[in-house]
């Protein structure tokens, strides 16, 4: 059965982490003197007394993680902190209503960068600080940013790892989990560092910097304009922002190899990333051409806007520099397949990853063989690795869940009077963690505020599956996962 006492053991300490990181929103609110220090310290005070008596409750817990422990751990762990995470919003009345409160908050950790808040320039600098912070924590997991810091949380189990996770196949740099765990945050940090420096040399104040870099590199779109970098106007900062939101959509063991190791040549070898820079590059190149030919951009304009919205759209970061609602429908068929598509696994991004698209691709290629040699064994190998049939089987799975997922809500939706394209890209977008949609009644531009309240609670779910890659969440639904053994 599950050990309830050993979850409620690591969630009380998830929540003591969660409630010391509202304090840095209350230094920034005293920094710039505004009211939502107070929201911040009651929050503050809130989830640090509910974490202390979480805590109690499994004091006498053992730290012996089974992995049907893992994944209810994980699951709530997210729903919990989306939980506290909205107490600054309501608590300050920068957000009254439950139901966007939870929706942005959600939105937030699981970076998919849907907003309601139709104007993000009106709060005050600790509520933007805290949305950016989300995100960024968000990026590589909650719990996996536990382990990096402390360890002991679950005894270095990687079960834990593998609940979190994106992507079909873990690949480790190190075999422990918590040193794993440090070099992935390392890179992570140093990405977030260099990108808000970068953005300061380009023109941003430090603050402005900072939290566009957070969001850039966790790939969630969050910004404190509402104009995103387009509020700019500056194609050094959008070259910069295309620049990370790319290189946070690598797979950071590959991102390790190649600025610790200077093995260069192990990045342009792997399937997964040739796949993704040739994706980016197909897309931009007809998304260009489309925009230069009957858009009369200049060529310079329609590369850096093409390549913008693909990166964005493919990275699921979805931040903009221009109005992609505006541009010619065939965009939107190309954004919304990068847009499913995603980056790389074991990166910041959601999608359904580069890499299922290579092992999908290698299927077909192999099916074919099959049919001129039907007795042919042919293994489905990716990057020398041979791929095990289980591994193929959570693959389909994995490809028809969010297809039906996305039928399904998308169909709620129209019935509830939402647009056709409306109604699809909301859902693509939710399930893949992406943020922006397209169409008419929401354009990538616009706040989600007008949805109605019944479809943000549905939305809600969608996300959470969506950064946990869905079957993480759905096997607690399941009658195998509560019987005894």
């Amino acid at each position: 059965m599950v050990n309830y006492g050993l979850v409620s053991k690591i969630i009380g300490k998830l929540l003591l982490l969660e409630g010391f990181l509202m304090s840095w929103c209350v230094i920034m609110s005293f920094c710039y003197g505004e009211d939502d220090s107070i929201a911040f310290l009651i929050s503050m005070l809130l989830t640090l007394t509910i974490g202390l008596i979480a805590l109690f409750f499994g004091r006498n817990a053992d730290n012996n993680l089974s992995r049907r422990d893992s994944y209810l751990v994980v699951t709530a762990t997210w729903v919990i902190f989306s939980i506290f995470g909205m107490l600054p919003y309501m608590i300050g009345g920068y957000i009254n209503n439950l139901t966007d409160a939870f929706f942005e908050t959600v939105s937030g950790f699981t970076t998919t960068g849907a907003t309601i808040i139709d104007n993000v320039e009106v709060l005050p600098h600790g509520i933007l600080f805290w949305r950016s912070l989300t995100q960024w924590i968000g990026g590589l997991g909650i719990v996996f940013f536990t382990i990096a810091i402390h360890p002991s949380l679950v005894g270095g189990s990687v079960k834990v790892f593998a609940a979190e996770a994106t992507g079909p196949i873990r690949t480790k740099m190190h075999p422990k989990l918590s040193t794993n765990a440090k070099w992935i945050w390392s890179i992570y940090l140093l990405l977030t560092l260099v990108c808000a420096f970068a953005f300061w040399v380009a023109g941003m104040n430090w603050f402005e910097a900072i939290n566009y870099s957070m969001t850039t590199t966790a790939t969630g779109g969050f910004a404190i304009h509402n104009d995103s970098t387009e509020f700019f106007h500056s194609a050094s900062i959008d070259y910069i922002s295309i620049l990370f939101q790319f290189l946070s959509g690598v797979n950071f063991t590959l991102l390790y190899l190649t600025m610790f190791k200077m093995k260069v040549k192990a990045l342009f070898q792997n399937s997964e990333f040739k796949l993704y820079i040739s994706i980016v590059i197909g897309a931009t190149l007809w998304i260009a051409y489309l925009l230069l030919t009957r858009m009369d951009y200049d060529l310079e304009r329609s590369f850096r806007c093409a390549l913008f919205q693909v990166v964005s759209f493919m990275t699921t970061t979805g931040m903009f520099n221009d109005d992609a609602g505006t541009w010619p429908h065939i965009t939107w068929v190309i954004l919304g397949i990068v847009m499913y598509m995603g980056a790389s696994a074991g990166s910041t991004s959601g999608g359904f990853k580069c890499i299922r698209g290579v092992m999908l691709l290698k299927l077909v290629r192999n099916n074919f063989k099959q049919i001129l040699h039907p007795n042919a064994v042919l293994p489905v190998k990716v990057n020398g690795q041979n791929i095990p049939q289980s591994k193929l089987i959570a693959l389909f799975a994995f490809f028809t869940l969010t297809i039906m997922m996305t039928l399904i809500t998308a169909t709620i939706m129209i019935v509830a009077g939402i647009d056709n394209t409306n109604a699809i890209t909301i859902a693509l977008s939710c399930v893949s963690n992406v943020g922006p949609t397209l169409g008419t009644q929401i354009g990538p531009v616009m706040s989600w505020s007008m949805l109605p309240d019944l479809i943000k609670w549905l939305l809600c779910p969608l996300m959470l599956m969506g950064r946990l890659e869905i079957l993480s969440v759905l096997v607690l639904f399941t009658r195998a996962y509560w019987k005894d053994n």
